[in-house]
C-alpha cells in the first residue's frame, strides 16, 4: 500500500513538475516498481485481473440497479409486475408434488387475491402474518400477496415445535397465522397458549376436527377474493419484506430482517455473477422458509422470469428423474446434499439430464471434482452468504473448493476481510492501535464486512431483536470509528459435551426430550460426558481441544455416544461404530 502511494506521488511529481513525457515516466516507474519487489504484485495482477474486473463490474451493475430502484421506490411486487408483463403466459412455478403448473399471470392473480383477502380482514401495511407450511406454489403466492399489501411475512421453519414455534409467533407480533394442513398437529400443541387475537387460517386438505377451534379454511376464501391489485402505500425499497428465522444451535431462533433491496441484491448478484439466463429452469428442493430456496431460487422466477420447479423435500433417489422430467438446467444444493447424491448407486438418469449448473454453498473440496465428473456438471456456482450478512462471496471463476474471493487489486470496491480471532473464545484479536489484525494466507479467521447503511451493498438490516444485532456488530475493525458485520461460527450442533459428574444419564429419556423440544438440525449427533467442563480464566468454555479431538474413541477417553436414527436413541460409540461411521455405513 505504501509502495503504491509512493509511486503515485512520484508519477504526479514527474509529470506535473518535471514535465517529463508519459512514456519516460511510465518506463521509469515500472523499473523502479519491479526493483522494489513489485514482481509479486505483477504476478497477482496477471492471475486475478480478469476475475476481479468481472466481479467488480457485477457489483457496480447491481449497485446501480438498487440505487435506481431506491429512487423510484420500486418493491419486489412492482418488479414482479414487470416480469408478468414480459412473460404473462410463461410457466413461473411447477410444484413437483402434484405436477401443478402456474403461469406468471396465475401467480399474479393468486397473490393479488391474498392481498385483497387480508385487506378485507383488516390487515394493513406494517402488520405481520406468520407463514408455517411446507414447500408448494401457494407458499410463494402467499408471501408475495402479503408484500403487495405491505404486510410482512414471518417465514417459520417447519421443523420448529413447542417453545421455539411459540417464540417465533410471539416475537414477530404476528396478527395471523397461515399454516398448511400438514402442520396442524404442531399448531395444536401450542394453540392454547397463543394470544386469542391471532387469527388462524389453514390451507390444503381440510378437516375441521384436525385443526384448532376457530381456524378458517383459507382456500375457498381466496377463491372468492378479487384478483385486481389492492390499493396500498407505495412502500420503499428498504422497507421490510419478510423475516427469516436463522437456525442457531443454542437459544431460540432469531428473526433476520429481509428488506426489498436485500431480496433483489441477493438474487441479482447470483444471476449476473454466474451468468444465468432467463430461459433457465431451476430445480429448487431447498426449504422456502430459508434464503437459499426463497431468495436465491424463487428470486430468479420473480425478478428474472425463470421457471422454478419446487419440490416439497429433497430426495436423492428422485433428484435426477425430476430434472429430466422438467428439463431443468440449474439445480440448487446446500451442505451435504451433493454427498448424498454421490452415495446413491449409479443410475441411467445421471447421464440423461440437461443440467449445466449446480448452484449453492457447502460443496466440499474433497468431492467437488467427483460430483462434476459423475453427473456431468459443467459449472459449480458456489457462493457464501448468510441471510443477514453484508459480505457475500461468489466463486465466479469456478476455482475448485472455493466459495468466493477477496480481490487483491480492487479491495476498495468491496471491503471485506478475514481477521484473526482467538480460536478458544472467537474474540477478535487487535493490534496496538486497537484495530483488528488481518489474516495471512492460509491462516483461519473470521470474515467481516464494513457496514455503511447508505450503501445498498454494505448495509446491515439486522434482526428484530436489538440484542442480537449488538452481538453481530464490531467496532474499529478496518479502521478507528468504523463498524463491521461479524459472520460468526454459528452452525449445526455436531457434538454436545455434557458435564456428568455422577456418571449416570437416562439416554432414552434424553433422546425423547431432545426430539420434542429441538428441531432436527439442532439435536446433537454425538454426546460426550465429562466429569466437568473446563473454562478459561474469564469463565468461558474451552471448546478448541474438544473440537480437535472430535469423536474418535481411540483419542477420547470420556464416554461417547451417537444418535442411532433407526432406534431413535443414543447408543455407545465404540471402535466398531466409529469405523462404520467413517465408511459411511451409518446414517447420521
Amino acid at each position: 500500500m505504501l509502495l503504491g502511494a509512493s509511486l503515485v506521488g512520484l508519477l504526479l511529481f514527474s509529470k506535473l513538475v518535471l514535465k517529463l513525457p508519459w512514456t519516460q515516466v511510465g518506463f521509469s516507474l515500472l523499473f523502479l516498481y519491479l526493483g522494489s519487489g513489485g514482481w509479486r504484485f505483477v504476478r497477482v495482477f496477471v492471475k486475478t485481473v480478469r476475475r476481479d474486473v468481472f466481479g467488480g463490474l457485477v457489483l457496480l451493475k447491481v449497485k446501480a440497479k438498487v440505487r435506481r430502484y431506491l429512487r423510484e421506490r420500486r418493491t419486489v411486487p412492482i418488479l414482479f409486475a414487470s416480469t408478468v408483463q414480459r412473460h404473462p403466459n410463461k410457466t413461473a412455478l411447477i410444484f413437483e408434488g402434484t405436477d401443478t403448473h402456474w403461469t406468471f399471470c396465475q401467480l399474479d392473480d393468486y397473490s393479488s387475491g391474498v392481498a385483497n383477502f387480508l385487506q378485507a380482514r383488516g390487515l394493513a401495511s406494517g402488520d405481520v402474518v406468520a407463514l408455517f407450511m411446507e414447500n408448494c406454489n401457494e407458499f410463494v403466492g402467499l408471501w408475495l400477496g402479503m408484500a403487495k399489501l405491505g404486510v410482512e411475512a414471518a417465514l417459520i421453519n417447519t421443523n420448529l415445535r413447542r417453545d421455539a414455534l411459540r417464540h417465533c409467533l410471539t416475537s414477530s407480533q404476528a396478527r395471523a397465522l397461515i399454516f398448511g394442513s400438514e402442520m396442524a398437529p404442531a399448531v395444536l400443541e401450542i394453540c392454547a397458549s397463543l394470544d386469542p387475537s391471532i387469527s388462524l387460517f389453514c390451507t390444503g386438505p381440510w378437516e375441521a376436527s384436525a385443526v384448532p377451534a376457530g381456524t378458517e379454511h383459507l382456500d375457498p376464501l381466496l377463491e372468492d377474493a378479487p384478483k385486481h391489485l389492492p390499493s396500498r402505500p407505495n412502500k420503499g425499497f428498504v422497507d421490510k419484506l419478510f423475516y427469516i428465522y436463522t437456525s442457531g444451535t443454542t437459544g431460540l431462533p432469531k428473526a433476520a430482517i429481509v428488506v426489498h433491496s436485500r431480496y433483489y441484491r441477493m438474487a441479482a448478484l447470483v444471476y449476473y455473477g454466474f451468468r444465468m439466463r432467463p430461459d433457465d429452469i431451476v430445480y429448487d428442493c431447498l426449504p422456502l422458509y430459508h434464503s437459499a430456496g426463497n431468495i436465491v431460487g424463487i428470486g430468479q422466477c420473480l425478478l428474472h422470469g425463470m421457471t422454478v420447479v419446487i419440490r416439497k423435500k429433497f430426495s436423492a433417489s428422485r433428484f435426477w428423474d425430476d430434472c429430466i422430467k422438467y428439463n431443468c438446467t440449474i439445480v440448487q444444493y446446500i451442505g451435504e446434499l451433493c454427498r448424498y447424491l454421490l452415495n446413491q448407486p449409479p443410475r441411467e438418469a445421471e447421464n440423461q439430464h440437461r443440467v449445466r449448473m449446480a448452484l449453492g454453498n457447502g460443496l466440499r473440496q474433497s468431492i467437488w471434482t467427483n460430483f462434476c465428473s459423475r453427473f456431468h456438471i459443467s459449472q459449480v456456482a458456489e457462493f457464501y452468504g448468510a441471510t443477514e450478512c453484508n459480505c457475500s462471496l461468489g466463486n465466479f471463476d469456478g476455482q475448485v473448493g472455493a466459495c468466493g474471493f477477496n480481490s487483491r487489486i480492487l479491495s476498495f470496491v468491496y471491503p471485506i476481510r478475514l481477521v484473526r480471532v482467538n480460536e478458544d473464545t472467537m474474540e477478535l484479536i487487535r493490534g496496538p492501535d486497537g484495530v483488528c489484525l488481518p489474516c495471512q494466507p492460509g491462516e483461519p479467521g473470521q470474515l467481516v464486512g464494513t457496514i455503511v447503511q447508505q450503501d445498498p451493498l454494505r448495509r446491515f438490516d439486522g434482526y428484530l431483536n436489538q440484542g442480537a444485532n449488538n452481538k453481530k456488530i464490531a467496532k474499529d475493525v478496518f479502521k478507528k470509528g468504523d463498524q463491521a458485520y461479524l459472520t460468526g461460527t454459528e452452525g449445526r450442533a455436531g457434538m454436545a459435551a455434557v458435564a456428568n459428574p455422577s456418571g449416570s444419564c437416562d439416554l432414552e429419556r434424553l433422546a425423547q426430550l431432545l426430539e420434542k423440544e429441538l428441531p432436527l438440525y439442532a439435536r446433537p449427533i454425538f454426546l460426550r460426558f465429562l466429569p466437568e467442563l473446563h473454562k478459561t480464566g474469564t469463565f468461558k468454555l474451552q471448546k478448541t481441544d474438544l473440537r480437535k479431538e472430535g469423536f474418535d474413541p481411540t483419542v477420547v477417553k470420556d464416554p461417547l455416544f451417537y444418535l442411532d436414527v433407526r432406534k431413535g436413541r443414543y447408543v455407545p460409540l465404540d471402535r466398531e461404530a466409529y469405523t462404520r461411521i467413517q465408511a459411511g455405513e451409518e446414517k447420521l
